[in-house]
């Protein structure tokens, strides 16, 4: 009889941790929000001119994703059907003020430079859509999980985003006042467009053809 349950106990915590790998893959390439469900895209287009602003964006997103998932997995039972929208709200402000305070703080140069996209995060429909649709309908565990693959597909999107703008911009690329590279030509005479509004339109444009193209995203 103890071997059983012990089997069993083993057999559960396997698909357990079968089940969290999985959803932290699915945020990451099944389900980017950027390339594949196309969301969020006003801080995108807005703050990827450098690599440096999209760390700091990936960073908040990630931070208050992983703890309002989190926290709103935990009182799923408890909050009423009827106010659960407003108290999503509530818990993604908190948390977004917080990391602004200490954005502030400790990163002042890049609390201007993200202006008033750190706020509005609040009202990103990554952050309360991942809320609505999976942390208040699952446990506390896969929340976490699901925080983690879309907040890193988020990252991945903005990084690769930020560095071709970046990069033919600008002519190179620099991440918190370190210069990484430099490019001989276009640092003389950089592609200033695409450091635009519409060159991020652009840019956005030409990934996901390319990922179309190579079978990433799937037709209809």
């Amino acid at each position: 009889m103890d071997d059983y349950k012990n089997k069993s106990g083993c057999e559960i915590n396997k698909g357990n941790s079968r089940r969290f790998w999985k959803e932290l893959a699915k945020g990451v390439v099944i389900s980017n929000p950027v390339f594949i469900l196309t969301l969020g895209l006003c801080p995108v287009l807005a703050i990827t001119s450098s690599i440096t602003n999209a760390l700091g964006m990936s960073a908040g997103v990630i931070f208050v994703l992983l703890c309002s998932n989190i926290m709103i997995s935990s009182i799923r039972k408890a909050t009423p059907l009827m106010v659960r929208i407003p108290v999503f709200i509530v818990v993604i402000a908190t948390f977004v003020t917080i990391f602004s305070l200490l954005f502030e703080a400790y990163f002042p140069p890049l609390h201007k430079s993200l202006g008033i996209y750190l706020p509005l995060i609040v009202v990103n429909c990554i952050i309360l859509g991942r809320a609505e649709v999976f942390a208040s309908k699952n446990s506390v565990v896969l929340s976490a999980a699901d925080a983690l693959g879309i907040g890193f597909g988020f990252t991945i999107a903005l990084i690769m985003i930020s560095f071709l703008r970046e990069t033919l911009g600008t002519g190179s690329v620099e991440i918190f006042g370190r210069q990484l590279f430099k490019l001989p030509g276009l640092s003389v005479h950089p592609l200033t467009f695409f450091i635009s509004p519409p060159g991020a339109f652009l840019v956005i444009g030409i990934l996901l053809a390319l990922f179309r193209w190579i079978g990433v995203i799937r037709g209809e």
